[in-house]
């Protein structure tokens, strides 16, 4: 092995009949760890049609995740709320439509797999960059967003309190201004002698 000779990457061999020495794949090769077969967790469609459900258990955990790969990969454009108001559009980006609209609400959670894993309009595809379980973990905290939006009192269960306001202690920051204008919040403190004295 030590005196095994080296052969340079796609160059021409004349080891094999067809000069290549780069070997092709054999037909029906699996790679390690994608074989793919669950054809509706790796597409989101049941034949033709987008599915409508998860196809794995709904957890805290899973919507943590969700959040945050959306946080990451989504937010940019649609907005950490979903209104498609992101940064991206607010720099001059096409706007995307925003979740909380009829025709997305009543849209099945395998469309939003979908357009993740395929890309659609002026949406790329991001099935290289998100891995399918995060991908469905993102569709299950998009199905958050949009309940989060148009929850009414009566989707509340019985004998649960609906908290208008933050609990004792816990303080709530305005919305961080990226526009540059001065808030009291994002203003430098006063000194207490009404600055430097020249």
């Amino acid at each position: 092995m030590q005196e095994m000779p080296y052969q340079r990457p796609l160059v021409q061999s004349d080891f094999f009949a067809d000069k290549r020495s780069e070997r092709p794949i054999i037909p029906t090769t699996v790679a390690r760890g994608h074989l793919d077969a669950d054809t509706y967790f790796y597409t989101g469609k049941t034949g033709s049609n987008d599915g409508d459900y998860l196809p794995m258990k709904v957890t805290p955990e899973l919507m943590e995740r969700g959040q945050q790969r959306f946080n990451i990969y989504c937010s940019p454009c649609h907005g950490e709320a979903g209104d498609g108001n992101g940064m991206i559009v607010q720099r001059g980006y096409k706007r995307p439509p925003s979740y909380h609209i009829d025709r997305l609400r009543k849209a099945p959670i395998g469309y939003f797999f979908d357009v993740m894993t395929n890309g659609f309009g002026a949406m790329p595809d991001y099935s290289q960059q998100v891995p399918a379980a995060d991908r469905w973990a993102i569709a299950a905290y998009i199905r958050a967003l949009q309940l989060s939006q148009h929850a009414s009192p009566a989707d509340v269960p019985p004998g649960t309190q609906i908290a208008n306001a933050p609990p004792p202690g816990i303080l709530v920051m305005p919305p961080y201004d990226t526009q540059g204008a001065t808030t009291a919040a994002s203003a430098p403190p006063a000194s207490a002698n009404g600055g430097e004295k020249k």
